[in-house]
Formats: structure tokens, sequence, C-alpha cells
């Protein structure tokens, strides 16, 4: 019976070490995919493209606040650089459409002021390493994210 086991464990063992990284290449491959359909499908839209990196963004955010890790925070936080000031612009050139509410765009870029400052304000509590500022902040930017889509993104 032993040796059954030991046999069974050691055919495991060798189709693992030999199917796993055709596994995780497969993954892999899949994942850059993914990735370059979102590029593509962006097209000239800065707002679709922040709305990418920030989803991707906020996902490690609420990751490394959970943890107190406030370097984590502070490195995912360095994605969104750059992408408040595109978007501002393409709002302006008309490269952005709002879905909804589409008369109240300045509203809406000062809504994305607001929620970019506290981006800065969390990239902040993560440096000096608060945990209940980053919660706070934490929060404080989902509810800009709902409140924004409740009032624009919805025609």
């Amino acid at each position: 019976m032993r040796k059954n086991a030991a046999i069974m464990t050691a055919i495991a063992l060798l189709v693992s070490t030999a199917v796993m990284p055709v596994i995780l290449e497969a993954g892999e491959a899949e994942h850059q995919h993914a990735q370059h359909e979102k590029q593509v499908t962006h097209g000239n839209n800065p707002l679709l493209e922040e709305m990418t990196i920030l989803d991707r963004v906020f996902r490690e955010v609420v990751s490394a606040v959970s943890l107190g890790d406030g370097k984590r925070v502070h490195a995912a936080l360095e994605a969104m650089h750059g992408t408040m000031e595109k978007t501002h612009e393409g709002v302006h050139s008309g490269a952005v459409k709002i879905p909804g509410n589409t008369d109240r765009a300045a509203e809406f870029v000062t809504r994305d002021k607001e929620f970019h400052r506290n981006l800065e304000l969390l990239a902040e509590a993560a440096r000096t390493g608060d945990q209940k500022e980053m919660l706070s902040l934490t929060k404080k930017v989902l509810d800009g994210c709902v409140n924004c889509h409740q009032t624009f993104r919805k025609p």
C-alpha cells in the first residue's frame, strides 16, 4: 500500500513539474492577450484607459491596505500619475465622451480633481504608514468611484 502511494506521489510530482509550467505559461499568455484587447479597445479614449488602470490599481490598493502595507499602496498608486491630465485634456478636446449627463462635464472634471486629490492623500498616508488614514481614504475613494459612475456612467 505504501509502495503504491509512493509511486503515485512520484508520478504526480513528475507530471506536475512537466505540466505546471505549460499551464502557467498559457495563463500568462491569456493575461497578456486580455491586456492587449483592453488597450486596443480604448483607442484614443483616455478616460477608458484611466478606468482600466484604476481598476488594476484599486485592486492592489485594497489588498495592500487590508494588510497594512503602505509601500505596496504607494507603489500601486504610482501607475495613476498623468492619467487625470490626459482625461481632462480628452474632455476638453472632445476625445472623451461622458456617457451620462454630458452637459455636466465641468462637474465631472471637478469631481475627478477631488478624486485624484484623495488618491494623493492616500499615497501620503501610505508613505507615512498611517493605516487608519489609509482605510478611511480607501473608503472615500471607493465612494467617489460609485458616486461618479452613478452620475456620469448611466445615461
